[in-house]
């Protein structure tokens, strides 16, 4: 069988990780995409409240320095693994956050953007079924495309173009939750569907081509900013550390509730506002300049968070400008050490 084939190859190398299982008492979570940006985070919290955590990561975003720290742990384990690829391992909880999340990333190789959505998921949620595994998804507000409804709930079908540059993601999760509401029906697997608005906070990558991500570098940098369009379009920015409280939350909750349940924070910001923000807060003498709005981008993105904060009660508690003081830090510190490093090399 094909898991069998796919456990041997990764026991070659990285060992039985099932055999952790028979020593601990916690419970055993994969994580994929576990070295991303979110996924290090949830990896993190998840050990300090005494799990044993299975990061899976393929590492083509992922960044082994996001969790390096982390393999202090004894309840730790790294596998080098594509989702696209079956996997077959013993756990209680699977988190599947695996897929480039940030535009330049998963348009890069749009088709196994979407292979990594729907072949993921369905790999995900075979391994859920045979081991009765409580599974989480990562979906997107993506879903709802360029949105003709505002705030976005989530009854609310999207406006998506299924065959734009955006389609390999927006299509993909979407085609993922389907798959996620056909087991849970047909093979009754405990499910939970988060639909992630904008995130950021350390750990995100100077590269990834993210707003918040964008304007710091640029900033810090004493480049120009770079603002699409006229920088009326609205976003909604939520601190990875609420992010997460809000993924944990709505895994704890009865399994009668599946979601998907928006976690954002609805505190709406211009592009240009948030610019502004940035180049105060970095003391910049960064300018900012504009380039036309890329094809489907949408115009405006605010949750509606309602239930969420009926069904989980949870709702967002940093503020844009301390989340953005504790980005700044991080990417300043990340930029120095990556200047150092290059003049060693030099």
């Amino acid at each position: 069988m094909r898991h069998n084939s796919s456990r041997h190859n990764i026991n070659a190398i990285f060992g039985d990780v099932r055999v952790v299982r028979s020593k601990q008492r916690s419970r055993h979570i994969l994580v994929t995409g576990g070295a991303g940006f979110l996924g290090s985070h949830l990896c993190e919290r998840l050990l300090k409240a005494g799990q044993t955590v299975i990061c899976l990561d393929n590492f083509s975003t992922g960044l082994e320095r996001n969790i390096r720290h982390l393999r202090n742990f004894e309840r730790f384990s790294v596998i080098k693994h594509d989702v696209v690829d079956p996997i077959d391992v013993e756990v209680d909880e699977i988190y599947n956050l695996a897929c480039p999340a940030s535009p330049p990333h998963y348009q890069a190789d749009p088709v196994h953007t979407m292979k990594t959505c729907v072949f993921g998921a369905l790999n995900l949620l075979e391994l859920a079924a045979r081991t009765g595994a409580r599974i989480f998804q990562a979906s997107t507000s993506e879903v709802y495309g360029d949105p003709l409804v505002h705030p976005q709930v989530e009854g609310y079908w999207g406006n998506v173009n299924s065959f734009g540059p955006r389609s390999c993601y927006d299509e993909g999760k979407r085609s993922a939750e389907t798959l996620f509401f056909d087991f849970h029906k047909q093979h009754h697997v405990e499910i939970k569907i988060a639909r992630i608005f904008n995130t950021y906070g350390p750990n995100m990558r100077p590269d990834d081509g993210r707003v918040v991500s964008n304007f710091v570098v640029q900033a810090l940098k004493g480049q120009d900013i770079t603002i699409y369009g006229d920088g009326s379009q609205t976003r909604s920015f939520c601190f990875v550390n609420d992010l997460i409280d809000g993924f944990q939350q709505l895994m704890a909750t009865d399994p009668s509730f599946t979601g998907p349940v928006n976690l954002g924070n609805p505190g709406e910001f211009t592009v240009l506002e948030l610019a502004e923000q940035v180049i105060k807060l970095t003391g910049s003498r960064s300018k900012t300049i504009r380039k036309p709005l890329p094809t489907d981008d949408p115009r405006q993105r605010r949750p509606d968070i309602s239930l969420a904060q009926r069904e989980l009660g949870w709702q967002p508690k940093v503020s844009l400008l301390a989340g953005l003081e504790k980005t700044i830090f991080y990417f300043d510190r990340l930029l120095t050490e990556e200047a150092v490093e290059l003049a060693e090399t030099a």
